[in-house]
């Protein structure tokens, strides 16, 4: 059934964050609240360094070499000017904003903070976007399917310290990888290997800006980087490499 993968990651996302909600009565204290909140940032960090790292390094002759340094200063710049311009962050409040008052949480200060943050995690990355073609094309959704462990993990323990927000990422994800499912045959001829693995480091960095966030509090507009995402696939097709 072509969209199952999709499905079966919004599903685990909702029980992600029915679970996590639950569990987050175990800690009602702030100060436990904020020691989640920061292991949650630290370990969203170190699986976006090791993300990031496997798409920079590469070994050579037995040396470790570095490189695609320029393609994420380019890709990060361009895209957070183009992101600013658009004010997309301000569009995911503001949508989250409306969820809030529309699902009775009017008075739950963090909601908008938890949604936006939780959806950033949960939608970036290249297995959203390779999964939902595999899906779309073949019916395949075992990356999807993968990806929902992930993402029941990574939700239930978001919304233990930032709160029910948290369960409504599953909004985004399933926007998301349900339209790309359905054009998956318009896409998939653009989403070579390379495409793939600039779309993967420009992914992780920007994961990587979401667990700042987590630790230090909000101090970077990730939703405003999106848009390097979509110049890291451009930069695939360039004459020159990275």
């Amino acid at each position: 059934m072509i969209g199952l993968g999709t499905i079966i990651n919004s599903a685990s996302i909702v029980a992600g964050g029915i679970i996590g909600h639950f569990t987050g009565r175990i800690f009602k204290q702030e100060a436990q609240q904020d020691a989640i909140s920061k292991a949650c940032g630290v370990s969203t960090m170190f699986i976006a360094i090791a993300g990031a790292m496997q798409g920079m390094l590469k070994i050579d002759q037995g040396q470790i070499l570095s490189g695609k340094a320029m393609l994420v200063v380019l890709c990060l710049t361009i895209g957070t000017v183009l992101g600013e311009l658009l004010r997309i962050e301000d569009g995911f409040e503001r949508f989250g904003t409306w969820l809030k008052n529309k699902t009775g949480n009017s008075r739950d200060q963090g909601f908008v903070h938890a949604f936006v943050t939780t959806s950033l995690t949960v939608c970036i990355g290249a297995m959203a976007i390779v999964g939902a073609i595999q899906d779309g094309i073949l019916g395949d959704y075992s990356t999807l399917a993968v990806k929902s462990v992930l993402d029941f993990i990574i939700v239930a323990v978001l919304t233990t310290s930032l709160g029910r927000g948290c369960v409504f990422s599953a909004i985004p994800v399933l926007l998301f990888e349900g339209v790309i499912t359905l054009l998956a045959r318009l896409v998939s001829p653009i989403m070579t290997d390379l495409a793939v693995a600039y779309l993967s480091l420009i992914g992780s960095v920007l994961i990587f800006c979401v667990g700042i966030n987590l630790v230090w509090g909000k101090k970077i507009r990730v939703a405003n980087m999106l848009p390097a995402v979509l110049l890291a696939i451009l930069a695939a097709y360039l004459p020159f490499g990275f």
